[in-house]
């Protein structure tokens, strides 16, 4: 073997052992069942069920703001929460909605929110 190679295959097997050290919470997986999560102060998650017999995750979306805009209004500084559906996150921002499948992990735009402050699917508005 060239020293290249060897120097090569050894990073990456130190970057492949580096990953399992990574925390990676997973959303429990409750069919139809729609949570939002609340960090506690020692780092744990507590998972409160919002609705049930949810069909969907733009519909868990739609709890999940319609918690945040009741909260808003009852004047809770909170902007931001976090919920989860069937074993994925669902990160309700100010600038959209993301999902993720870790909570320590990536996270995807899933919708994002319009000019008059309502959600819509990326792309689905015309440009100004």
């Amino acid at each position: 073997m060239r020293p290249f190679s060897i120097v090569a295959v050894s990073l990456l097997a130190a970057a492949t052992a580096l990953t399992g050290c990574v925390k990676q919470t997973k959303a429990p997986f409750e069919s139809g069942v729609c949570m939002h999560v609340v960090e506690q102060k020692d780092g744990t998650l507590k998972y409160n069920p919002v609705a049930r017999n949810v069909p969907g995750m733009e519909q868990c979306a739609a709890e999940l703001e319609g918690m945040r805009i009741r909260f808003i209004r009852m004047g809770s500084p909170i902007r931001e929460l976090t919920g989860a559906y069937q074993g994925k996150f669902i990160f309700v921002q100010k600038d959209g909605i993301y999902l993720g499948d870790t909570y320590e992990g990536a996270r995807f735009m899933s919708l994002v929110r319009t000019g008059d402050g309502r959600l819509a699917v990326p792309g689905a508005m015309p440009a100004q």
